[in-house]
């Protein structure tokens, strides 16, 4: 799954850490997210939404079939 989460945190001005403070959850996730190696569970995904004042399906893009 492709997102957005990269820029919308540096458009912050924020570390991976600050996001994670701000999600409750370690910078690890936070880095997983952004690299895609992992996929949000529905809460986190709809956190995340309403901390950057987004649509879910506008951070998340579901990778296109082959």
């Amino acid at each position: 799954m492709n997102n957005c989460l990269r820029e919308l945190r540096t458009a912050r001005g924020w570390t991976q850490a600050d996001l994670a403070d701000h999600l409750d959850v370690s910078r690890q996730t936070v880095n997983a997210l952004e690299t895609g190696r992992y996929d949000p569970s529905l809460p986190l995904a709809f956190r995340l939404a309403r901390l950057f004042g987004q649509r879910i399906e506008d951070i998340f893009q579901d990778d296109p079939q082959p």
